[in-house]
């Protein structure tokens, strides 16, 4: 499934969402924004190499991305200096990187082109372990004024710092004291190493994020993509399932559930297939399974009820979702065999949804510097 069958998709929900309540379409649109923003507006995530180290951007590259034992990433195409570098990560996800590091005034008018044309998702800063303080301070300035670009358009600037071995003072912690826009976009200090990517995709915007994760292998970092996915979606569906039009909505839910199930699939590192999506429907159950049929009755029943109906169906119809959605997250994500997922499946559908509320729009930012 690509992304412009799962456009028509949404455009379709959308057009549905207009017959709602405008209490009832609301919220479920700031539920669909970050879905959007996850998997139709996804793109390559963009970083920017700053400070004084002297390392090799695809060695930089390489100690950060890489896995163990594998070669330094591949450039794709050389575009010049200070400019953006499209670099391979390896099947199925790239990233673009853009070195600053030694930029005069000349060339940060080259940069500044550079960002009018893609803003960048975060900035690396990387102290050399015994620079000279004029150089530190030097590569320091010259990020406050691409800090200072990024605020004036009106985006969010996202900074950390890199420590390489040998280096313990964090160079920016000062500076940061004394300017405000800086302070501001810093996000925190970090030691170079694999571990570090592991954290960066809490730092990026929400269309950045599903390339790095599904990318990388980090199933926790998928883990908490997927609970968001399957929140918003279950919301979503506990809505419109709340709605006084007896069955006219069964399409509509398991449309939702179907891309759900191949956004968790995608998010894991596999293609998208709502075909696949619906075989593991009915591997668990959830399609013909006598609890389904139950619970779909149930909702045909109960919407014959004045008020309380409605929201019990809601209720079923979120719950349903949630169920299918952390089956699914157990089998793809979580490595599970299918009858882990079963069980999964038929214990959460007994549950009511947790509410997703407006945090689930981003994922949390650290609460701690490391």
């Amino acid at each position: 499934m690509n992304n412009s069958a799962l456009l028509h998709i949404v455009e379709r929900l959308e057009g549905f969402l207009g017959k709602l309540p405008d209490s009832i379409r609301r919220p479920v649109l700031n539920e669909l924004t970050p879905l959007k923003e996850l998997f139709l507006q996804q793109r390559s995530p963009r970083f920017v190499l700053t400070g004084s180290d002297p390392m090799p951007l695809l060695e930089f590259v390489a100690r950060v991305f890489g896995d163990e034992g594998a070669e330094i990433p591949s450039r794709d195409t050389l575009t010049g200096l200070y400019r953006w570098q499209p670099i391979t990560l390896g099947a199925p996800g790239s990233i673009e990187f853009l070195d600053a590091r030694g930029a005069d005034e000349a060339t940060l008018a080259l940069v500044r082109e550079q960002f009018r044309d893609r803003t960048p998702d975060l900035f690396f800063f990387v102290p050399a372990e015994r620079a000279a303080k004029a150089v530190n301070d030097r590569e320091i300035q010259a990020l406050q004024t691409m800090i200072g670009w990024i605020r004036a358009d009106g985006a969010t600037a996202r900074v950390i710092e890199v420590r390489p071995e040998g280096v313990e003072t964090p160079s920016l912690l000062e500076r940061a004291n004394e300017a405000p826009t800086l302070q501001a976009a810093l996000r925190g200090y970090y030691s170079l190493g694999k571990g570090l990517r592991t954290i960066l995709a809490s730092h990026l915007p929400n269309e950045a994020r599903v390339e790095l994760v599904r990318s990388g292998g980090d199933r926790h970092a998928q883990a908490e993509i997927a609970e968001l996915l399957v929140k918003s979606t279950s919301a979503i569906c506990a809505a419109i399932g709340a709605q006084p039009i007896p069955l006219a909505d069964l399409p509509v839910l398991t449309t939702l559930q179907l891309v759900m199930v191949s956004g968790i699939m995608y998010i894991s590192g596999r293609e998208r297939s709502l075909r696949a999506a619906t075989e593991f429907l009915g591997a668990i159950g959830a399609n013909v399974g006598l609890g389904m049929i139950l619970r779909e009755g149930a909702r045909f029943a109960l919407k014959f009820l004045p008020g309380w109906g409605n929201v019990v169906c809601g209720m079923v119809a979120g719950a349903g979702t949630f169920a299918i959605g952390r089956a699914a997250t157990v089998y793809f994500i979580e490595g599970a065999t299918l009858r882990e997922a079963r069980r999964a499946f038929t214990r959460h559908s007994t549950r009511s949804i947790p509410a997703s509320g407006k945090k689930s729009k981003a994922l949390p930012e650290p609460t701690s510097k490391q």
